[in-house]
């Protein structure tokens, strides 16, 4: 099973593709998809969907999982986070793709076993998890294998 995780955001959306093969999970490619600040947000809203298409296209997942919106503070950023969040499950149902959410509390659980976990602890857990020879950068790519393992965890996988 190939497994996408998407940290949806208007500014950087983080991607992480997983496999799950034999009882283990591999990592794939990781990346984000970044949009500039001064670009209208319909042009925005638009080059995360063609850029998730291409990477949908390239890694042929069998499923999706993504975080689940968290309404904090700032309702501009919740509400701008909430129309990337529509982009990427737009994605998802135009390529027929099963999607999985998941709150930033339910990856931190599946990962390090603490639902208050710091991001470092996560992203050290995420290495050691998909033996990368590194640490996932940047955190939005590194939180999107995490839904990502989230996800395998969920469904039973890892």
């Amino acid at each position: 099973m190939i497994i996408l995780g998407l940290d949806p955001g208007t500014a950087t959306t983080g991607y992480g593709v997983v496999k799950y093969l034999r009882g283990r999970l591999t990592g794939i490619c990781y990346g984000t998809i970044t949009t500039p600040a001064e670009d209208p947000m319909s042009k925005r809203l638009l080059t995360i969907y063609e850029e998730l298409g291409q990477v949908i296209e390239r890694f042929r997942p069998d499923e999706m999982a993504i975080e689940k919106l968290f309404f904090g503070r700032n309702t501009t950023t919740a509400i701008t986070v909430g129309q990337a969040r529509g982009i990427l499950l737009l994605q998802a149902e135009m390529h027929h793709l099963p999607v999985g959410e998941y709150t930033p509390m339910q990856v931190k659980r599946a990962i390090v076993g603490y639902g208050m976990a710091e991001k470092k602890q996560m992203q050290r857990m995420v290495k050691e998890i998909l033996k990368l020879d590194h640490m996932p950068k940047p955190d939005d790519a590194a939180d999107a294998l995490g839904i990502a393992i989230c996800h395998a965890h969920m469904r039973g996988a890892g």
